[in-house]
Order: C-alpha cells, then structure tokens, then sequence
C-alpha cells in the first residue's frame, strides 16, 4: 500500500521502550542526549524574536531562493569566519533537512547513489530512501583523531553522484582537513561527483586550531555548504537554513537556476523568519557564545572525571556539541546503555546509533547544565568501567 521509500521495519528499539516505561512510571531521567538548546538553560536574550512581528511579514512576496536581505543577511555572516560567500550563491531553505532533499533531487535520479560518512548521524538512510537514492557509507577511522578513509571513497560502486561530508562530524566532532578537501576533491572531478559539505556545528570548534569551514568556497568542484539558525543561533524552531552553492561558475550558476525551479516548486521558508534573519544573525551572537562556553566547560569536566576512569578514554572531540567515550566490551552496547538508564536513570546513546563499526562506544551531549552533566557523568563512568 506505501511506498518502498519508506524503511521496511519502523519497530521500537529496546532502549526507547525501557526510557518509554520509565517515564510512564514517573523516573526522573537525565538526558545526555539532549541536542535542544532551548531545553537546557541556556539564556536567550530578551526580544530576540521580536522581529518576527515586524510588519514586512504581513506582505507575501515570494522569492524561490529566499528574499534578497535575507540572502545577503547568511552572506555576512559566513565572514566572520573567514568564509568568503556572494548573497547571489545562497539558497534558503526550511532546514538542513530540505536543503539534503532539494540536493539530492538536484544531483541525482532516482537509483543513484551518494556517498555518506560511517560512523554518522542516521538521519542520512531515511533523507537518501525518501528521494529514491541510495546512501553508501565510506569509512571515518579513529588514530588519535577522526579521518576519512579515503580507500573506501575510492571504492564507491559507480552511478554515484556526490559525496557527503560533515565538518564537524556528528557524534565525532571531526573537521575535515585542507589535505582531505583536496584529495576528495580530485577524486570528485576525475568522476564527475559533486560534493555536500555539512557546516551545521562550524562555529563550535573545541578542540582544533585553525578548523577548516567553508567547504563550498574552498573546493573546485561543484560544492554545496549546508547550515542554519538551528545550530549557528540555537534556534531550531524557526526553521531556517541555507546551502551556499560553489565551484566552477559555470556549474554553480547551472546548479541555482536548477535549485532555483526546486525551490520555486516548495515556497517553505516562512516570511517571519526572513524579515528577521539580518537581526537573528547579530543578536544570536550570545547565544551562540553561551552554546560554546557550555560545550567546553563540560568537555572539560568530562576529561576531568574519565581520568579516575583510566578503562574509559574519551576520544578527541574537535568540534560540535557531543562527545565519544570508547568503554570496555564487557556486554554490548545496548545491555549497558539499558543498564545506565534503569540503574543510574541516565539516557546516553549507544555507539550502533550512529554506526560505529564497532563496539564499544557512548555518545554523549555536551549541551546540559555543568552541575547535572557532571553528576550523570560521574555515574556512566563508573558504571561503564566496571
């Protein structure tokens, strides 16, 4: 009766039921999973979404790529990390979500395949299956830090379109590097592939000097660089992203006339949240910075107790809001997580989650507050170096 786009088996996971029981018998359970930051304390500043009433909402004056102040508003803001980007190449959408949609219709027809990070957010599998596309993995190995496996890049099976790259990666906290780029990108013109770069978590850099961002600008291949209000102001609900097209301008200036039709077929982006971009972009600032202040202090205070914990090693963390704990295979994933949350009532997300190839691993927000992050932590630790 349904389509073949949607995933075959949409059954409960035992960690979802065991939290579903909990909750229903009243538990209290610390969340260290939580990647809302409006739900973890964090101080938003006061009028920050009056604009959204501004009057200019009130007129519908459609625009497939997004009002021109709006553009030029996500233009701006790239620079003050050195990003070099033209109101002109920026497209807007209603989130990373679509803007992942409008690509791989872009790039791909239907059968095709697009290459995405292993291990990663599981997000991909569902976005690739709804568009009829194909999503293959190539490998992220872990030597002291994140790189990309480049071998199995080259392995991609043909009738690939593009490759997807998250920089930081979620849950890794990987940047990809300059020497990556440029391989990744020799690798895309030799086989006619265009590349998606992932910006979401850019501006929360923890551990790495000189992170690279701006993929779209730096490559010259067809590039796409992909973030939003989500992550760069800790405004998920306003629902604004934008993709910023690069590369040889013949094939970027093909690629926003196509967008453009793509998009003119949706009209997502609502009104309010474009009239407000501009002052959206400069007010978020604090909130952004009190974003990034809560990350570290709590990677810090993670580090701090992993070391009375030596069975427990928390890997490098470059950048984004989570953070990767490699813990003894003493039982599986999945019993210790279970385990964690029925006796410890602490939630963290086992390792298969994000497709980790192998046990055994947690992954853990960064986002809640210090004095709670720090007592839940304390407690997976010691329950997971047992």
């Amino acid at each position: 009766m349904f389509s073949r786009r949607l995933p075959p088996h949409t059954e409960t996971n035992a960690l979802t039921l065991a939290l579903d029981r909990l909750r229903a018998a009243g538990a209290a359970i610390v969340d260290l999973t939580e990647s809302n930051p409006t739900r973890v304390g964090i101080r938003y500043p006061e009028g920050l979404l009056g604009p959204l009433a501004d009057d200019r909402a009130l007129r519908y004056e459609p625009h497939p790529l997004g009002a021109p102040p709006a553009r030029a508003a996500v233009a701006e803001d790239q620079r003050r990390r050195g990003a070099q980007a033209e109101p002109q190449h920026v497209v807007l959408a209603a989130s990373s979500s679509e803007a992942y949609s409008w690509l791989f219709k872009l790039l791909c027809d239907p059968g095709d395949r697009v290459l995405v990070p292993r291990p990663s957010y599981p997000l991909f599998e569902h976005l690739t299956r709804l568009e009829g596309v194909c999503a293959e993995t190539y490998g992220l190995d872990y030597h002291g830090r994140w790189t990309i496996d480049l071998d199995s890049v080259a392995a991609a099976p043909a009738g690939t379109r593009a490759i997807v790259v998250v920089s930081p990666n979620n849950p890794t906290g990987s940047f990809v590097t300059a020497d990556e780029i440029a391989r990744l990108a020799e690798l895309c013109r030799a086989r006619g592939w265009a590349v998606v770069g992932d910006e979401v978590f850019a501006d929360y850099v923890l551990e790495a000097d000189g992170a690279l961002t701006d993929i779209a600008s730096r490559s010259d291949v067809l590039s796409f660089t992909l973030a939003g209000l989500s992550k760069t102001v800790g405004l998920p609900q306003l629902k604004l992203g934008w993709i910023i097209v690069g590369g040889p301008a013949a094939q970027r200036d093909a690629a926003l006339k196509a967008l453009e039709l793509i998009a003119d077929s949706f009209l997502s982006v609502s009104t309010p949240v474009q009239a407000a971009a501009p002052h959206l972009l400069r007010a978020g600032a604090t909130v952004r910075a009190a974003i990034q202040d809560r990350t570290v202090r709590n990677l810090h205070a993670l580090r701090a107790a992993a070391r009375r914990f030596p069975a427990c090693d928390v890997l490098r963390v470059e950048g984004g809001w989570s953070a990767v704990i490699r813990v003894p295979s003493t039982r599986s994933e999945e019993q210790l997580v279970i385990e964690l949350l029925e006796r410890e009532r602490v939630l963290v997300h086992p390792g298969y989650f994000f497709d980790f190839p192998r046990e055994a691993y947690l992954v853990l927000s960064l986002l809640p507050p210090d004095a709670v992050f720090a007592d839940a932590v304390a407690r997976v630790l010691r329950r997971a170096g047992e």
